[in-house]
């Protein structure tokens, strides 16, 4: 059965505790103030929906499969922060399509086990720009495979495409299969980076690089 949903929301949504078991790892996301949150979902199109001003993540999808967003929208300050448009997760045939976000972070981000994504004439700015992951931080993730980012602008972000993975810790997943192609940057910071020693706030050691592989091919217009 195919859900769809059509509606246009602009309000701020408070959530206080999600938590699931996914494949022996535990997503917690305590007082999380994310706006949407689409856990567990198969054959649904997310249509004509604007997220606004969100304290965290606008968009987190897990476990999801052949799940659409059309025509969606995010709206948020450049300044603020951790406020990932959509966010994906251990999910597989999830496409943006025709959407638009403007926000404080990444605008479309990938976690582990994220297969056969399409990210589709998206226009992103400000924001990180369009992230897959970070990756690597934990032994159990699953790897990322499939996906295509095409037709996208980016304007005024501070990354472009980029791939990030955690050094020194246990991860070795592989990351398979990346198209990057027909992209637009316009005032992008840094068009393109694949970080293999993603470290914030100093949360780890730099001694020793990713155990992470990357494959991907990279076609910009800039």
């Amino acid at each position: 059965m195919n859900i769809i949903f059509k509606i246009h929301i602009r309000c701020k949504i408070t959530c206080t505790l999600i938590e699931n078991i996914f494949h022996s790892r535990f997503y917690s996301f305590i007082n999380c103030q994310q706006n949407f949150g689409f856990n567990f979902i198969n054959n649904s199109i997310i249509r004509d929906i604007t997220s606004k001003d969100s304290k965290h993540f606008h968009v987190n999808v897990l476990g999801c499969n052949n799940f659409t967003f059309d025509g969606f929208k995010v709206s948020a300050p450049g300044d603020s922060h951790n406020t990932d448009g959509i966010h994906i997760g251990r999910s597989t045939g999830v496409n943006v399509l025709n959407t638009d976000i403007a926000t404080g972070d990444d605008c479309v981000s990938l976690g582990d086990g994220s297969r056969q994504v399409l990210i589709q004439k998206v226009n992103c700015g400000p924001g990180h720009g369009i992230s897959i992951g970070s990756l690597g931080k934990y032994k159990e993730e699953e790897p990322v495979e499939g996906v295509t980012v095409k037709g996208c602008t980016l304007k005024g972000t501070t990354n472009g495409v980029r791939i990030k993975t955690w050094p020194n810790e246990p991860g070795t997943i592989t990351v398979n299969d990346m198209k990057f192609e027909d992209i637009t940057m316009d005032n992008v910071q840094n068009p393109i980076i694949i970080d293999q020693e993603y470290c914030p706030n100093n949360q780890c050691s730099k001694g020793v690089l990713s155990l992470l592989s990357i494959h991907a091919h990279v076609d910009v217009i800039i």
